[in-house]
């Protein structure tokens, strides 16, 4: 699946926005029961200049009827679904080296339209 853009921004200790570069990709494995494997990898663009590369590994399932209807592109309650990532980051930027040196792990939401993830860095 492309990526083909989106925003992001940080909190706390991380003051930080963006945008994110078309050309990624997010390429899924959907088992049968549809347990759905994801590897996402794509660069963000601060409002700085400064670039930031993104590999985000996750999983996604729900009870078969709820996976139906995500699958087909219906708007789901997405406290019915598992969708659970661990991003990596990697920038030569030195006001986000805190990426680099951080374990992060993350929620995501699929709607029809757009996929809506947030980070938490583990302290």
């Amino acid at each position: 699946m492309p990526i083909v853009g989106g925003t992001f921004e940080g909190h706390g200790d991380l003051d930080v926005r963006g945008h994110i570069l078309p050309g990624g990709a997010d390429e899924q494995i959907i088992h049968d029961d549809g347990l759905t494997e994801a590897d996402a990898r794509y660069v963000l663009e601060t409002d700085r200049g400064a670039l930031v590369y993104v590999r985000n590994r996750g999983l996604r399932h729900a009870p078969p009827d709820v996976m139906a209807k995500l699958l087909a592109g219906v708007r789901v309650d997405p406290a019915l679904v598992y969708f659970r990532t661990v991003p990596t980051f990697e920038t030569s930027a030195p006001e986000l080296q805190m990426l680099t040196r951080s374990i992060f792990v993350g929620s995501g939401e699929r709607y029809p339209s757009e996929v809506v993830l947030r980070f938490w860095r583990v302290s």
